[in-house]
C-alpha cells in the first residue's frame, strides 16, 4: 500500500492541487475521501491528524502537512527524480522564478478567483444570495492579474518559462471553476494569450485525472 495518504476530497481546490501534484510526480498514493460538507465524524483517522476539520491532511511516512502549495513543494523536492522533473525547477533561477509565480497565484490570483468561485458557483447551489458587489469586485482585481498574465505569456509559453511548473498547475483548480462558470469565463478567453495557456495547461493527462476523480461519486463513509 502507498506511504502517502491524502485526505479530502478532489472537488476542494486545496485537494485537487495536490493530487494533479503527485500524478505530475508518478507518485503512488492513497486517498481517503471526506466530504467537506458532512464533516468527519466518520473518520477518526483525520480527525487524529486535523482535528480543525480542514479541506486537506497530507501524510507521508511522518511527515504531516495541510498547504497544498507547502505539500506540492514537498513532493516536487522529495521525489525530484520521478515524473517530471520541471515542476520546481533545475537550477537557482528556474526556481526563483517558480517561487516568484507561486507568491503571484498564493496572494493575487488566488483571493479574487476564490471570492468568485464561492459566490458563482456555490452560493446558488448553497441558497445563499450573490454578493453583486463582491462579484464586481473580485471580477476588477482578477481581470488585473490576467492583464498581468497577458503581458507575460507574450514572452514565454508558461509562466515560469517554457516549461510547465508549479506556477502553473496552482492555478488549475480555481481556474477550472471559473472557466466553467457563467459571468467569468471570458476573464480568461478573451485574452489570446491566457486562453492559449488555459487550454495547454487543462490539457494534461495529470489534471484530467483529477477532474474524473471529482466526478466521481464518494464512497460511502
Amino acid at each position: 500500500m502507498a506511504s502517502i495518504k491524502v485526505f479530502g476530497s478532489p472537488t476542494s481546490a486545496e485537494v485537487a492541487r495536490v493530487l494533479t501534484c503527485l500524478f505530475e510526480k508518478d507518485v503512488e498514493f492513497q486517498l481517503i475521501r471526506v466530504d467537506n460538507y458532512k464533516g468527519t465524524a466518520r473518520k477518526p483517522e483525520y480527525l487524529k491528524l486535523q482535528p480543525t476539520g480542514q479541506a486537506l491532511t497530507f501524510e507521508d511516512g511522518r511527515t504531516t502537512l495541510v498547504d497544498s502549495r507547502a505539500i506540492c513543494r514537498h513532493i516536487s523536492e522529495r521525489y525530484s527524480e520521478q515524473g517530471n522533473k520541471e515542476l520546481l525547477g533545475t537550477g537557482t533561477l528556474e526556481r526563483a522564478s517558480i517561487e516568484q509565480w507561486l507568491q503571484t497565484e498564493a496572494q493575487s490570483f488566488e483571493p479574487p478567483s476564490s471570492a468568485l468561485v464561492f459566490h458563482l458557483a456555490f452560493a446558488p447551489l448553497m441558497g445563499l444570495e450573490t454578493d453583486e458587489e463582491v462579484v464586481e469586485q473580485s471580477k476588477k482585481k482578477l481581470a488585473n492579474v490576467l492583464d498581468i498574465y497577458e503581458q507575460r505569456l507574450d514572452e514565454t509559453r508558461y509562466l515560469a518559462g517554457d516549461n510547465f511548473t508549479l506556477a502553473d498547475l496552482s492555478h488549475l483548480p480555481n481556474a477550472q471553476r471559473l472557466v466553467n462558470t457563467l459571468g467569468s469565463a471570458a476573464l480568461f478567453k478573451q485574452r489570446r494569450r491566457v486562453s492559449r495557456w488555459w487550454a495547454d495547461i487543462s490539457a494534461r493527462p495529470s489534471w484530467k485525472r483529477v477532474v474524473e476523480m471529482q466526478q466521481e461519486s464518494p464512497a460511502p463513509a
